[in-house]
């Protein structure tokens, strides 16, 4: 079964916003199947949604912190726009694969502290 690939990024800390983004996806009522650490700052999940709770899916995906890239965005709403507009069924299964990419927050204090070691 094809995935659809969702992109996203966020600038918190690893551990709470992995704990917060699982609890907030089972809550929608996703089945993780699959959970990989890519890199120290890439995370992907696997998971399973009925295509009913999309709108809940997204929710929890905003509500969680994560920012998703402007693909993702329009991922999200055509799946919405399919739910709504098509002869689905209630138990119409989708699979999605979430990418988390880790940012550090770089500050200007962080920058300039960091020119001042090489210095």
């Amino acid at each position: 079964m094809q995935s659809l690939d969702i992109h996203s990024f966020s600038y918190s800390d690893r551990s709470h916003t992995l704990l917060s983004l699982t609890d907030s996806l089972t809550d929608s009522g996703a089945w993780i199947t699959d959970r990989s650490t890519i890199s120290p700052s890439l995370t992907e999940l696997r998971f399973e949604i009925q295509l009913h709770c999309v709108l809940n899916l997204y929710t929890a995906l905003i509500t969680t912190g994560l920012e998703l890239t402007r693909a993702a965005h329009h991922t999200m709403t055509e799946l919405w726009t399919c739910f709504n507009n098509l002869d689905t069924r209630f138990s119409d299964v989708i699979v999605v694969r979430l990418e988390i990419n880790f940012l550090e927050d770089v500050t200007l204090h962080s920058l300039l502290s960091s020119a001042r070691a090489l210095a």
